[in-house]
C-alpha cells in the first residue's frame, strides 16, 4: 500500500486483538490486486441494545489507480456478526471479491454471456401440430409442438417472443428449433 492502514473503532474501545487481525486481512489483499493505494477500515460496535448482544458493523475503503471500493458489511438479521472477528472476515472476504472483480474488469477478462437466439412466432398451423419462427437475424425457423417447452401449443399466439434451441442438421421444412420457450414478461434486448 501507498499509505499507511488506517484503523478505526467507534462505539467501542480499541481493540489491539481486532487491529491485528484487521491488519492481517488487509495485508492479504494485495495478493488479490497488487496496486492498492489506501486501506481504511472502521469497525463499529452498534450502539442498541439487543437481547443477544452487540452487533458489529465493519467498513472497509480500498483506494486503487482510478477507482475506490467500499464494503459495508451491515449487521441488520445477521446475527453471526455478533462476533467482531466473524464480522471483520465477511467485510475482508466482501472487498476480496470487489478486488477480484476489478481485477478481472482492468484485465479484460470478464464472461460474456452468450444470449440463446430468439424470435417472434409469426406462423402456426395448429391442427398439423407446427408453426414457424422469425429469428432476430431474419431467419425462418420451423417448430413442432414436441419443441414447446413449459407451455401449451394450442394457447401460442402469433407474435409471442420465444428463445429456441437449432436442431443439428435442417428437417424437410429447413432449419429446425429442437426446443422453443416462451420470453414471457422479460425480453432479451440486442
Amino acid at each position: 500500500m501507498q499509505k499507511p492502514l488506517e484503523i478505526s473503532f467507534r462505539n467501542m474501545d480499541r481493540s489491539e486483538a481486532v487491529a491485528t487481525r484487521v491488519r492481517e486481512k488487509a495485508n492479504k489483499l494485495e495478493q488479490f490486486f497488487g496496486r492498492i493505494t489506501t486501506c481504511r477500515v472502521l469497525v463499529e460496535a452498534s450502539n442498541r441494545r439487543h437481547s443477544k448482544g452487540n452487533l458489529y458493523h465493519v467498513q472497509i475503503e480500498v483506494g486503487v489507480p482510478g477507482n475506490q471500493i467500499v464494503v459495508n458489511r451491515n449487521p441488520k438479521e445477521k446475527h453471526a456478526h455478533e462476533d467482531v472477528y466473524v464480522a471483520v472476515r465477511d467485510a475482508f472476504d466482501a472487498a476480496r471479491r470487489r478486488l477480484e472483480d476489478h481485477s478481472r474488469r482492468r484485465a479484460g477478462k470478464v464472461k460474456v454471456h452468450e444470449v440463446s437466439p430468439h424470435g417472434k412466432v409469426i406462423r402456426l398451423f395448429p391442427y398439423e401440430g407446427y408453426g414457424f419462427i422469425e429469428t432476430s437475424d431474419g431467419q425462418e425457423v420451423y417448430f413442432h409442438r414436441n419443441s414447446l417447452v413449459g407451455a401449451d401449443f394450442d394457447a401460442l399466439e402469433v407474435g409471442q417472443e420465444v428463445r429456441l434451441v437449432l436442431a443439428e442438421g435442417e428437417s424437410e421444412k429447413g432449419s429446425q428449433a429442437s426446443t422453443v420457450k416462451l420470453i414471457g414478461k422479460h425480453h432479451l434486448t440486442e
